[in-house]
């Protein structure tokens, strides 16, 4: 039997969460029936999908109750024939549901070696993060290196994670972020430029880029969207990853004519669950800037599994920096 967090009615962070006992999970994941990697879960990460799914309102909608948690990081169990990993191999793996438990299972094309420089909280931040801001950066947004890039929500994990993939690929970055503490934040993951939230925050990223940014990446949305359009140079874009901020912006679509600017849309998780060898070379990618030193993924609180609804409560108040991890085991 292993402990797990079970989400057992969609009432809300306070009151949906329960710990239980369950069984050990079989070696086979709902993308690879049959086969799968088992992990042994040191650190599960926190993610805006979890909030969701404790008020049913997550896209992804498993009968209650079910293990939520989506991104581990731990040591191999098990592995399937073929695995480019193998029994005692410490990795971070995105599973999609079941993190949050001692032991999770991950498709092989999701489980990825864990760099001897990163320790298992850093492991659970790496996958939805970096390989959304990859993906984000370079496969939707076309970034070229000498290239600038505005990120909004600089503070937070895709925030983070995407100020230093975008260094890492060679671009100039611009942090922009809500308070003080935050634009520490930001500069602890090597921003080029801080720019607080404010009245006047487009021109100040204006002059900063010497007349516009190349890429603005917006995990937020809200009501700083026109503004982030404005921000573009001739031929900019803006990457929308999602809707942290709560409310989903309307584009004025004469506003990209003016610049002849582009607003593209960056799903990760749907487009690339169907596609192994493409997490495989963004998996490949990722480590190799763990490797050249860009990617240290900036682990914010961390919380025993048991405290679960308090880890969600932090992201649902917009408390957040860096990534929330649940400690699974101490050690």
């Amino acid at each position: 039997m292993m402990k797990a967090i079970q989400i057992i009615e969609e009432s809300g962070p306070d009151s949906a969460l329960a710990l239980v006992e369950l069984p050990e999970p079989e070696p086979s994941h709902m993308l690879t029936p049959g086969a799968g990697v088992l992990v042994e879960v040191h650190a599960a990460g926190v993610s805006f999908p979890e909030l969701l799914q404790t008020r049913g309102q997550y896209q992804m909608k498993p009968p209650l109750p079910f293990v939520p948690g989506s991104e581990v990081a731990g040591v191999v169990l098990s592995a399937p024939p073929g695995a480019s990993v193998q029994a005692g191999e410490r990795v971070a793996a995105f599973c999609a549901l079941g993190g949050f438990a001692e032991t999770a299972v991950a498709p092989a094309f999701f489980t990825f070696p864990l760099s001897p420089e990163l320790d298992f909280a850093q492991g659970a931040g790496l996958i939805l993060n970096y390989h959304t801001a990859y993906f984000a950066l370079l496969l939707r947004g076309r970034l070229k290196e000498g290239e600038t890039v505005l990120v909004h929500g600089a503070a937070g994990g895709v925030g983070t994670a995407s100020l230093q993939v975008a260094k890492g690929l060679g671009a100039k970055t611009i942090a922009l972020v809500s308070s003080e503490a935050k634009a520490r934040v930001a500069n602890d993951a090597g921003a080029d430029h801080v720019v607080l939230l404010g009245e006047a925050w487009k021109d100040e990223v204006v002059e900063l880029s010497g007349g516009g940014v190349d890429i603005v990446l917006d995990p937020v949305g809200g009501d700083r969207f026109t503004d982030s359009l404005r921000s573009l140079c001739e031929n900019g874009r803006l990457v929308v990853v999602g809707f942290t901020g709560g409310s989903i912006p309307e584009v004025r679509v004469n506003r990209l004519l003016l610049k002849n600017t582009e607003v593209v849309g960056a799903g990760w998780g749907a487009y690339v669950m169907s596609k192994p060898e493409l997490n495989r070379e963004i998996g490949a990618a990722v480590n190799r800037l763990v490797d050249e030193g860009f990617i240290r993924p900036i682990v914010g609180e961390r919380f025993p599994m048991e405290r679960a609804a308090e880890a969600l409560k932090t992201l649902d108040e917009r408390r957040a920096t860096g990534k929330i991890v649940l400690d699974v085991r101490s050690a």
